[in-house]
This record gives structure tokens, sequence and C-alpha cells, in this order.
């Protein structure tokens, strides 16, 4: 068995999405924006609909408008439940 570095493991396990960096106004929070497609129950008709995540950001290249893959960790505060694993 090979050994995975943290950021491999930590992005394993729970959710995995990519998105969009919106803000950084914080040392170590990032706003990014994951957006998917889904289907209306009734009509059939495709809808564009957007969530916004506040992450953990250990990066120090980040920009407003990078793509970055964000996993799902433990709380570590009220609303950041995720962190950055990279940029793309």
């Amino acid at each position: 068995m090979d050994k995975q570095s943290t950021k491999d493991k930590q992005s394993n396990k729970g959710k995995n999405f990519i998105g969009t960096v919106l803000s950084i106004h914080t040392a170590k929070t990032a706003k990014v924006e994951v957006g998917y497609i889904r289907k209306h129950p009734m009509y059939k008709k495709a809808l564009n609909r957007t969530r916004r995540f506040a992450c953990h950001n250990e990066l120090t290249d980040m920009r407003v408008g990078d793509t970055v893959e964000i996993c799902q960790i433990r709380p570590m505060s009220r609303t950041k439940h995720f962190s950055i694993v990279r940029k793309m």
C-alpha cells in the first residue's frame, strides 16, 4: 500500500465539489460558488442553481475567479465545513 498525503486523504472523505472563488476577505477563509443543473420535477426544464460555501483556505496564491476543488471536512466554525483542496 502506498501512502497518500493528507490532502489526498482529505479529498476522499465526504463530498467534493468544483467551484469558483467569489471573495477572499479574511486570512484563511474563501467563499466558493458551486453551480449545478437541476430538472424541474413537473415541467422537466433544466434549471441552473448555485450554492455558496465558506471554505478553509491554506493556499496563498488564490485570487477571485479561480476554479478550485473543495472537499467536506469537520466543522471548523459555524459556517466553515469545507476546505479548498487544490487550484485547477
